[in-house]
């Protein structure tokens, strides 16, 4: 049934504890290639838990995994990167599993977030330290400081070799771009033309 102009849009709403340290990979094919698939999850970040789930259902002549990873962050970027990938001919589907958590788990995930907030909040701070009024953490984040324009070229930030390679060839590429407009702005001998008539 389509919306009515006048009815405003739908809102999703976006709520931590959707998330999870836990992943389900659905749709994997059962060739036996779990290492395989526990390396491309290990490039995202430390794993603690690695299980084949024989009771979830499944598609024939698939399996289903779990994947615990150490922190939140990395099963994120995970699941964001890999989910509809594919993977040896079958497009996996990665999901959150927030039922398998414990209740430590869950305590552990909202303290994170909860610091993450006050961490955008309040930028000139100290971890740990809480927001007192709306009116200061509006002031911090009008005086926030802005990212720095370049960081060191040498240094890797991933744990995959080819998402590094990536860095290091946008970077070059930006570099010569950046080194191509100092060559013509320093190098234009040409006298700027005083009409509009086009060259033929």
């Amino acid at each position: 049934m389509p919306r009515d102009k006048d009815q405003p849009a739908a809102v999703r709403v976006y709520t931590v504890c959707d998330e999870s340290k836990y992943l389900i990979v659905r749709n994997v094919p059962a060739l036996g290639c779990g290492d395989e698939l526990r390396k491309l999850f290990e490039g995202f970040g430390e794993i603690d838990e690695f299980l084949p789930l024989d009771d979830e259902d499944c598609e024939p002549f698939t399996d289903v995994y779990l994947i615990k990873f150490h922190q939140v962050n990395n099963a994120r970027f995970a699941k964001r990167k890999l989910d509809e990938s594919v993977f040896i001919g079958n497009r996996i589907q990665v999901s959150y599993a927030p039922q398998y958590e414990s209740v430590n788990d869950t305590k552990e995930k909202l303290e994170g977030r909860r610091k993450e907030v006050l961490a955008r909040l309040n930028p000139g701070r100290s971890k740990g330290s809480t927001v007192t009024s709306a009116v200061s953490s509006s002031k911090f984040i009008q005086q926030s400081k802005p990212f720095p324009s370049t960081v060191s070229s040498n240094q890797d930030y991933f744990p995959l070799e080819s998402m590094n390679q990536t860095v290091r060839l946008v970077r070059e590429k930006l570099n010569k771009i950046e080194s191509d407009s100092e060559t013509l702005k320093a190098g234009s001998s040409k006298k700027p033309r005083i009409d509009n008539r086009r060259r033929i």
